[in-house]
């Protein structure tokens, strides 16, 4: 698959902003779990560079992350390199790639992401005896403990899809 340059960029930039992110919220003491800061950039880069790039941010984010910063901490390493591989694909597939509108697009791989999420803690909890939380203790930490942080991906990223968007229009000229 050939990729333009200025979207290999930008999948980098993202990713950058996928690991620097969580690390401010760190340093300020905030829960990186109620406002799931390397949500934010993975979705966008499914909505804006569609769903290869986008599974590739959301599984290079949370790797690389660990690398650097040892967040997140295993095995939830794991969980979230499928939950936001997910992410990032899903929301490329449906707003890319299906033309379906926005919010449904942001809803829909937000709920597929966390129930893939849930579903890799079932299949390593199985497969190699993981001391993880239930699935469903999963879904309740990614949704009910996040609210604050899907309300801020609500607001924020159709807001950053629509401009990145629009100034890629006047940039080539449309």
């Amino acid at each position: 698959m050939k990729y333009k340059t200025k979207d290999l960029i930008m999948a980098a930039i993202l990713i950058i902003i996928g690991i620097v992110l969580p690390m401010a919220f760190h340093f300020f003491g905030i829960n990186g779990t109620i406002f799931s800061p390397m949500h934010i950039p993975v979705l966008f880069s499914g909505l804006v560079l569609g769903p290869s790039l986008g599974l590739i941010v959301g599984i290079l984010t949370p790797i690389l992350s660990y690398l650097i910063t040892n967040i997140p901490t295993m095995p939830f390493l794991w969980v979230m390199t499928i939950e936001l591989g997910l992410y990032g694909f899903i929301s490329g597939v449906f707003y890319k790639k299906l033309g379906i509108k926005l919010m449904p697009s942001l809803i829909f791989s937000m709920i597929l992401g966390r129930v893939g999420g849930a579903l890799s803690i079932m299949l390593f909890t199985l497969a190699f005896e993981l001391n993880l939380p239930s699935p469903l203790t999963f879904i309740k930490r990614t949704t009910i403990t996040a609210i604050p942080g899907i309300i801020i991906q609500f607001l924020l990223i159709p807001a950053l899809t629509k401009f990145y968007n629009n100034k890629n229009r006047s940039i080539i000229g449309q």
